[in-house]
């Protein structure tokens, strides 16, 4: 039962939206209002929008009803910044055009692309986009510029912030930027007087505070994500240029993202790897100082706990088994156009971390197969890491940053930290040539002790990172629930009263997506945390990560892989704990449709996951679990006469074919659906009736296969 003002909302926005596409069922609300982080909020309504005038009609109306709206798009959030318990906009479907412009120097693109797929418009040119999360295969291009992604290759000079060339944005009161149109432009600078001023007013004041002013210049010196992107006031001048950069990495807060356009990188034709094996963090750490002035295109840096996490794989060298405890590893790669530019910085890398001695011989490989598994390696390690964990914990990964003549000491404290938490499944890998350091561990939230471990591990994580070695406890995954709490412990009262001032100024009221990023409460991060109960040995290791949703044929009609999961996980914790029979039964009363009936359990969804979990298995041990004894007996029996089947049906099939041929398609056609109840009841009941919507499954399944 909906609360009036949101009830309100969904009739009025009925009128303008279809409204099978506005979502109220629990069932429904759970699994869109899911995503990658291990925080929960069920949102009241989901609605799927599909174009810019939607979103304004929705955020004028949620407006006049001081409904809080949050927009995401895949849902690949690490640290909570997409879930809500108001109303979620999603803008995926619908949301998938792009532009190349200039002459294919900049590319203009809606938030429901896929980050991966915006690069194969560009690989024709030899361009591509400048950030590169490891989740770019799953991550749209609306949550890469919100949370200000890079990844691997990009490191700051490539990131959104820097590559960013226009946006189109819809501000809380419905009104639109778009940077690239200069009547727009013109038009906001006339009617947004206030909020203009407000920007010049927050450039001018930093720019006279010397201290101010230079503390973030410095901070972003390296990787930094925590809070806004307040660099915009001290890099840019232009009030519109500002509020442009003000919109990367603010995770959705401050506007919505109606589309981005960034600026093209070179993506060269040629690459190299090499996974280079050092004694010790150290070595590998002093290798990386000297590597920063070299023709390098990445420098990531993999542990020894890293490393065991794939040394089982097929494509693993069997020397990964026996590498002592002290050993880390580097994948570094070299690009260029010209393969023999691309031999001679393979040299000079070479020749530059000499005086460094590594545990093996190394060689840079354009083997496709060994190129693949080096990037593999790295680009798998937070998945793969999730699915090793104990059953019913969460998986946890944060980044941080430090200046890179300190990330060997940093990595050494960091490991001592994890150890005296008791942490022993901690991971430590990341962007070594930009010190930024990811770490991956599973936590346990289902009691308090657990709870209580992991507050002290990141209160001391805070005072680690910022008053030991000064760096950034957000690198590039952006700042979300889980250090809301941190950001004025980094960045002190002056620039936290900035930031408090910039969310002022673009949501006065505090309605778009409130308590991500900015968040009074010293304990947000550990609260609405998500519940990880077993339910099948299956999928029981899904971290949640949404790898598989590009990939599933089903997506968009009823429930993606990741969807099926978080639905059938619930309906084993209602089961177990008995704590609401209702949900669990309007659950169950749509389960069949949306969770079973509409699953192609083709296995597409296990190719793209990293611990290889086939939803479509589980589809089919789903539905064997429903069938009953006399199911299973009219099963074999058909099973075991395949042959007088197959003839019975060659024989029906040639008679409809003839009287085909006799009446025509029309009376054949009106005969069916008049026949189509009466046929049905002397058909055995395990064979079931073609779901509503079945032929829009096999419609997206081939425009997959084209893709």
């Amino acid at each position: 039962m909906l609360a009036p003002s949101y009830q309100k909302l969904k009739d009025i926005l009925s009128k303008s939206i279809d409204p099978k596409r506005i979502l109220t069922n629990p069932l429904q609300t759970l699994a869109y209002g899911t995503d990658a982080s291990f925080y929960r909020l069920i949102p009241k309504i989901v609605i799927l929008a599909h174009n810019e005038l939607e979103v304004i009609e929705i955020i004028k109306q949620a407006k006049s009803l001081d409904i809080a709206l949050t927009f995401r798009a895949a849902g690949t959030s690490l640290s909570g910044q997409a879930i809500t318990d108001s109303v979620l906009v999603v803008v995926t479907h619908g949301w998938k055009s792009f532009e190349l412009l200039d002459n294919n120097q900049k590319i203009k693109l809606e938030p429901g692309i896929v980050g991966a797929r915006a690069n194969t418009f560009l690989a024709p040119h030899g361009l591509k986009i400048g950030p590169d999360p490891a989740s770019i295969g799953a991550a749209m291009i609306g949550g890469i510029v919100a949370n200000n992604a890079s990844g691997m290759c990009c490191g700051t000079a490539q990131n959104s912030y820097q590559t960013i060339a226009d946006i189109r944005i819809v501000l809380h009161d419905g009104t639109l930027l778009d940077t690239a149109d200069s009547t727009s432009v013109a038009d906001f600078k006339k009617n947004q007087t206030a909020l203009i001023q407000e920007i010049e007013s927050l450039r001018d004041s930093i720019k006279n505070d010397e201290t101010l002013y230079h503390l973030i210049k410095n901070k972003f010196k390296i990787k930094n994500t925590t809070g806004y992107s307040i660099n915009a006031l001290v890099d840019y001048e232009d009030p519109i240029e500002i509020i442009k950069h003000l919109m990367v990495g603010s995770e959705g807060t401050l506007a919505f993202i109606s589309n981005v356009t960034f600026k093209t990188i070179i993506d060269e034709k040629y690459k190299s790897c090499s996974l280079l094996i050092f004694n010790s963090i150290q070595d590998a750490c002093n290798a990386t100082i000297l590597l920063k002035s070299s023709p390098v295109a990445a420098v990531e840096l993999l542990d020894r706990e890293s490393i065991r996490s794939v040394e089982n794989d097929p494509g693993a060298p069997k020397y990964f088994r026996t590498l002592p405890e002290s050993a880390c590893a580097l994948l570094v790669e070299c690009r260029d156009n010209d393969l023999l530019i691309l031999n001679q910085k393979q040299e000079q890398i070479r020749y530059q971390i000499q005086s460094i001695p590594t545990y093996t011989d190394y060689e840079f490989t354009t083997d496709p197969k060994q190129y693949y598994f080096n990037w593999k390696a790295r680009k798998g390690l937070l998945p793969t890491v999730g699915g090793l964990r104990k059953n019913g914990t969460s998986v946890i990964i944060e980044d941080v940053a430090f200046p890179l003549p300190q990330l060997a000491d940093a990595c050494l404290a960091l490991k001592d930290l994890f150890k005296k938490y008791e942490y022993h499944d901690a991971v430590l890998f990341g962007h070594a040539l930009e010190g930024n350091l990811h770490f991956v561990f599973s936590q346990d939230f289902s009691n308090q002790t657990e709870i209580d471990r992991y507050e002290k591990l990141m209160s001391e994580l805070a005072i680690l990172v910022v008053d030991r070695f000064n760096g950034s406890l957000k690198a590039e995954h952006g700042t979300g629930r889980n250090m809301a709490p941190f950001v004025e412990k980094e960045w002190g009262k002056a620039a936290y009263e900035i930031m408090k001032r910039i969310k002022t100024i673009f949501d006065p009221n505090n309605k778009i997506n409130p308590d991500v990023l900015i968040n009074p409460d010293p304990k947000a991060h550990l609260k609405h945390l998500k519940p990880m109960p077993e339910s099948h040995a299956i999928v029981d290791k899904c971290m949640e990560c949404g790898f598989c949703e590009p990939h599933c044929v089903s997506e968009g009609l009823t429930l993606s892989p990741r969807q099926r999961i978080v639905i059938a996980r619930e309906i084993s914790r209602l089961k177990q704990t008995n704590d609401d029979p209702q949900r669990l039964a309007e659950i169950q009363k749509d389960v069949t449709y949306q969770l079973d009936e509409t699953c192609a359990t083709d296995g597409l969804c296990a190719l793209a996951c990293p611990v290889y979990i086939d939803t479509g298995k589980f589809v089919k041990e789903w539905r064997a679990n429903k069938l009953d004894s006399g199911d299973k007996k009219v099963a074999s029996y058909i099973a075991s006469h395949m042959a007088g089947t197959t003839a019975g049906l060659r024989i029906g099939l040639k008679s409809v074919s003839f009287f085909h041929s006799l009446f025509g398609t029309k009376i054949m056609t009106s005969l069916s659906n008049g026949i189509h109840f009466i046929s049905f009841k002397k058909v055995p009941k395990w064979i079931p009736e073609m779901p509503k919507g079945a032929e829009k499954v096999a419609t997206n399944s081939r425009i997959n296969f084209q893709k």
